[in-house]
């Protein structure tokens, strides 16, 4: 025996002597302090008083805004993030052309660039300096620090979830079911209604609870776009910092409550669209 397999056999020894045990409890331990105790922390903070200042917090006119602000935002663009994430995963799935990996690269740019980053882009492109605040301003439009900038930056934020859900989902699935649709007489409309939706609708949906879950929470790109006005361009991750720094806790805390019980309604529904596309991939 030589004396690489010597050291190889010992250290295979080693490491089926750590009990798996100690490896649960450092994962426990670790989710413990950056996930479970500051969760727990928030929920504790925002019930110490009971449920009624809980209630009577939320209820504040300038929270109510905030969550109406978050909403629109999201039933915008959810809807033109479907529609462009369709698009383009049936372009980039179905077609060979030429910039396709660009365009691949493209639709991933809001995963690596900072949202922050993103937002000063749009302030620098749409602001009163910018390369187009001239034109906008004398047609009598405002981007920057108004709800229009604010849909842009989080429908940039947003963007990449359902194309990227969808793109394996259409890869996977091929293109015989749709040719021989076509070869049956079925137009272009009523191949994507019939035939590719309800095979991608899993992925699809999954898509539609990332991208909304983002569009939900997002902080930093809203953040420089919209200037953060009280009662006017806030939104409920805005509304949580602004009442944190202004000493109101209980308040930032109850806001910080109903995002989480989102984060988790969103990771409950996410759950059983796994498990729904597992039963359908084993049938």
């Amino acid at each position: 025996m030589t004396r690489h397999e010597s050291i190889s056999k010992a250290q295979s020894r080693q490491e089926k002597k750590i009990p798996p045990a100690i490896l649960i409890g450092i994962a426990i331990a670790y989710l413990a302090l950056i996930i479970y105790i500051p969760a727990f922390n928030v929920f504790f903070q925002a019930f110490k008083k009971g449920i009624g200042a809980f209630v009577a917090n939320l209820s504040q006119s300038y929270f109510l805004h905030a969550a109406g602000m978050t909403l629109r935002l999201a039933l915008i663009t959810v809807p033109l993030n479907t529609v462009f994430g369709l698009c383009a995963a049936w372009s980039i799935a179905r077609h060979k052309f030429p910039g396709r990996s660009l365009l691949l690269s493209l639709i991933d740019l809001p995963f690596s660039i900072s949202p922050v980053v993103a937002g000063l882009m749009m302030v620098l492109l749409y602001g009163r300096q910018g390369w187009f605040g001239g034109w906008l301003q004398d047609h009598g439009l405002n981007i920057i620090f108004a709800f229009p900038g604010m849909v842009l930056a989080t429908a940039f934020v947003s963007m990449p979830f359902i194309a990227r859900e969808v793109i394996p989902v259409l890869e996977e699935l091929g293109d015989d079911l749709e040719k021989a649709a076509s070869t049956l007489g079925a137009s272009n409309w009523q191949i994507f209604w019939r035939v590719t939706l309800p095979n991608i609708s899993w992925g699809l949906l999954y898509g539609v609870i990332l991208t909304s879950a983002r569009a939900l929470g997002e902080f930093g790109a809203v953040a420089v776009v919209s200037g953060n006005i009280i009662g006017k361009t806030q939104t409920i991750p805005l509304y949580i910092e602004d009442a944190y720094k202004n000493y109101e806790t209980e308040a930032a805390y109850s806001a910080a409550v109903l995002l989480g019980l989102l984060a988790v309604v969103t990771l409950v529904l996410k759950q059983i669209l796994e498990r729904k596309t597992h039963t359908k991939d084993a049938e």
